[in-house]
């Protein structure tokens, strides 16, 4: 199996660094995002074929603003810089960056140099403030339409085309700016590219020493080109072949399983029945067989008719052993008195761990385990799968990265784990899980299922959880779905995401049939994204939000009002807790 091909984002703090990645890899190259603190011999180690440097917050001139290690500089590695990252290219490497008193935010108007000017201190000083006049220009024969390969005749040689990230796009388009400080002149060397109103440097590159730097945000819809001037980068100033395919990845993933399990090795998966770990499940299925044993853990905390509606799915299609443990009680009395949402998690994460331990230990033991197996032993099991995503990792905390919230299959696992990890998606992002599942075979009902915690509702019941409460927010929440699934295909052209009910700790008055009511407030949370990183809140007509809302209150006992959430992400999470 070749190398895979890697492109490296460095993150100096930034909101977008993660959307960054995401169209690397729609790029068709796999993309990791590392800390700006990392060394230029570990960088060096990873093999990169392109790097990437964010935005920031941050001035390069302020105190403590972020660097990178001056050696990766040499490394003769192609390197891009958005936004903060291009303005410290420009002032490492020779250029300067200057406030002028005037930011751009938000949507400005690029305009592509006809002529490429030189990268000169007086050349900039005497730019127009207003975009030149057009000029002909004779563009090089060499360029290409977006998303072809490399342009030279080696496809892993880098191209040396002049303006090679901004060629055959519109000499004005649509981007996207936030910055204060603005680059006065290019590094050394470099051509300026483009300019808007308020930035004489609004893109520059040379292309022989692989030096490329847009003050825009290329990574976000609103930049009208975004995401082909990425491409040029990634696939023409890169030189790479685009290989990064849900079929090889799936092919990776399966072959990197085995050699972790090993010829004799056995592993239990973890199943909720949903998209990432029946995903995972299938990939280790694929590697090891019947080696594999999958344990359904019922909490009690799953949405109504959940529980078996994942065995009889998972029954049908995927053709592993399957140990169904019902353990809601336990999970009850563990959670008992308890409201913080991170002891939640903890304790969940935890519970689920032990609970593989004692199904594996008494199944190898021969012992009634309470549990629906089908005979076979996980006797020696040595190793644990699980469907933990990227966006788990990040949110969890990594590095620089601050912690959201604890994942429970990341920040909720015992420090005395029997097993070992096998996590298989701990690369991909969800929309990448989903088109793994489609590449496996795996049905429409698994590949496309919403999104749902680990945690289960746990997490939407705000505060302690009890039986009482979740069997309360399963009724509301199934007539949720209801209702929005029957809107969702009747509208085709809607796109949401993921949608469900919230039960606040909180209660409210009301009346109802002549009476005053003190009864649980339900909140409706629905929204749109790509991948979970960012959402939006769904903008529902009012007449489905209408019927939810007087179905939730005729229908489920205890509930006098509904409210539905408006907020985006960020600043707020997706789920509430």
């Amino acid at each position: 199996m070749t190398r895979q091909e890697t492109i490296l984002v460095v993150d100096f703090g930034a909101q977008y660094a993660q959307l960054i990645a995401r169209r690397v890899r729609e790029a068709g190259v796999y993309s990791e995002i590392v800390s700006h603190d990392i060394s230029a011999a570990e960088l060096a180690s990873r093999q990169p074929r392109g790097i990437i440097l964010s935005g920031g917050p941050k001035s390069v001139y302020a105190e403590h603003a972020p660097r990178l290690d001056p050696d990766v500089y040499a490394l003769g590695v192609p390197i891009l810089g958005i936004c903060y990252g291009a303005q410290l290219l420009a002032h490492e490497l020779g250029g300067s960056v200057e406030r002028t008193g005037r930011g751009e935010y938000g949507r400005a108007v690029l305009q592509v140099c006809q002529t490429l000017q030189p990268s000169a201190r007086e050349a900039l000083a005497a730019a127009p403030s207003s975009p030149p006049a057009k000029q002909p220009v004779e563009q090089s024969a060499a360029i290409q339409p977006t998303r072809q390969k490399s342009l030279s005749a080696d496809p892993k040689t880098p191209t040396q085309t002049p303006n090679l990230l901004l060629a055959n796009l519109p000499d004005t388009q649509d981007v996207w700016m936030s910055h204060f400080d603005a680059i006065a002149f290019a590094p050394a060397g470099c051509s300026v590219t483009a300019t808007t109103a308020d930035s004489p440097v609004a893109a520059f590159e040379d292309a022989k020493r692989g030096l490329y730097g847009v003050q825009f945000h290329p990574e976000v819809a609103h930049t009208a080109h975004g995401q082909a001037i990425m491409e040029r980068f990634v696939r023409e100033a890169c030189g790479t072949d685009g290989n990064w395919t849900p079929a090889s990845i799936a092919e990776e993933s399966v072959a990197a399983i085995a050699a972790q399990v090993g010829e004799d090795g056995r592993a239990i998966c973890g199943l909720s029945g949903g998209v990432d770990s029946s995903v995972a499940a299938a990939l280790a299925h694929r590697a090891i067989g019947d080696r594999l044993t999958c344990v359904f853990v019922d909490t009690g905390l799953l949405r109504k008719g959940e529980a078996e509606q994942v065995v009889e799915t998972f029954g049908r299609n995927m053709g592993a052993e399957l140990v169904h443990v019902d353990a809601s009680d336990k999970f009850f009395e563990r959670l008992r008195g308890v409201s913080d949402p991170e002891q939640k998690r903890s304790i969940i994460g935890e519970l689920f761990i032990r609970t593989f331990e004692e199904t594996a230990a008494k199944i190898s033991g021969g012992g009634d385990a309470s549990v629906n197996a089908t005979g076979s032993s996980v006797m020696g099991t040595e190793f644990l799968v699980q469907g933990t995503l990227y966006p788990d990792v990040i949110e969890s905390g990594t590095g620089h990265a601050a912690k959201i919230k604890s994942h429970h299959n990341v920040g909720g696992l015992p420090e005395d784990l029997e097993f070992e990890l096998v996590e298989p998606l701990v690369r991909l992002f969800k929309d990448e899980v989903r088109q793994v599942g489609k590449a496996l075979g795996l049905p429409e009902e698994i590949v496309q299922r919403q999104p749902f915690p680990g945690p289960g509702l746990g997490v939407r019941v705000i505060g302690e959880v009890t039986a009482e409460k979740v069997a309360l927010l399963q009724e509301a929440d199934a007539i949720v779905r209801e209702e929005i699934a029957a809107y969702s295909a009747s509208d085709p052209e809607n796109e949401i995401w993921q949608y469900f009910a919230v039960l606040p700790d909180v209660r409210t008055v009301g009346v109802m049939g002549d009476e005053r009511t003190y009864a649980h407030l339900i909140v409706i949370r629905a929204v749109t994204s790509e991948d979970a990183m960012t959402a939006d809140w769904a903008r529902l007509p009012a007449e489905v939000l209408a019927t939810m809302s007087s179905r939730i209150i005729n229908e489920v006992p205890q509930v006098n009002r509904v409210a539905y959430d408006i907020t985006s992400k960020p600043p707020g999470t997706i789920e509430w807790e």
